[in-house]
């Protein structure tokens, strides 16, 4: 998917919204652990409930490694299904990968190639080298964790660097990388006070905003200081929406839940 047909479906639905599919089976309404795949069906679910209130979905990779082959079959249905069903939809591997050359090419290649989604989270710690595998595939996003919402954040990321913070100098040499058109940068809604800085640096680049609802982002406050004039924004939730109920009308409920934030995001987008 390109920028472009993002900025359209997020005009067209007047939502920014993404949605995390972090799917905990302990957490899940306890009549799907009698299907034969209950965090695919969990998900079919969501996605049937939400699709036309969202742009984008954002599966947590490890909410699926943890169940070893079984949750890796889940992820792969679930990403085949959207592709299938709603091509339209943004897709975003939160795998928070990055390590050498060779290494992040074959995570690339299993992001992009064997599950087909349009983007992956890496980490930029081991700096270009580690990246710019990523970035060498056509049409497709590397969203670089760039200011998270943790409160270990503040461990590194904040941290002064000849005079400047770590994360000032993650953004502005990522700007140098190769094909760094097709980066996005993940902030977290709870660093809302840091967007004006970070648009002094990444003007026009999309951002993965985790944080909003139950980690407390606000998302006025988000829009205040990092919208653009193409929003350049994508607001995820995943806990609020998919956990809104442990019945049998969870999808229903997480239709509402997400329903409440794309009509806040309407709001916004008409001022």
């Amino acid at each position: 998917m390109t920028t472009d047909q993002l900025i359209l479906q997020i005009k067209q639905k007047k939502s920014f919204l993404c949605i995390g599919l972090d799917v905990d089976l302990d957490k899940i309404p306890q009549h799907l652990l009698k299907e034969e795949d209950p965090i695919f069906a969990f998900n079919k679910a969501i996605i049937d409930a939400t699709h036309h209130l969202c742009v984008a979905y954002k599966p947590n990779t490890a909410f699926y490694e943890a169940y070893g082959i079984r949750g890796w079959k889940a992820l792969e249905k679930t990403i085949a299904y959207l592709n299938e069903k709603h091509p339209e939809i943004f897709t975003i591997a939160d795998a928070k990968r990055g390590d050498i050359g060779n290494t992040s090419t074959m995570y690339a290649k299993a992001f992009f190639e064997d599950l087909a989604f349009d983007s992956v989270t890496v980490a930029p710690y081991m700096g270009k080298d580690s990246v710019e595998p990523f970035l060498a595939f056509k049409n497709k996003h590397t969203i670089l964790l760039a200011l998270t919402s943790n409160k270990g954040a503040f461990d590194f990321q904040t941290q002064e660097v000849d005079g400047k913070e770590l994360y000032k100098h993650v953004l502005e040499t990522s700007k140098r990388w190769k094909n760094s058109q097709n980066l996005m940068y993940v902030v977290g809604a709870t660093k809302a006070e840091y967007l004006a800085e970070i648009r002094k640096i990444i003007p026009e680049a999309f951002l993965l905003v985790p944080g909003v609802g139950a980690q407390g982002g606000n998302l006025q406050e988000v829009c205040k200081y990092g919208r653009t004039a193409n929003i350049g924004l994508l607001i995820n939730s995943s806990r609020g929406i998919i956990y809104a109920s442990k019945n049998e009308d969870f999808a229903k409920a997480a239709a509402l839940n997400a329903e409440a934030l794309q009509k806040e995001m309407a709001a916004i987008m008409s001022r």
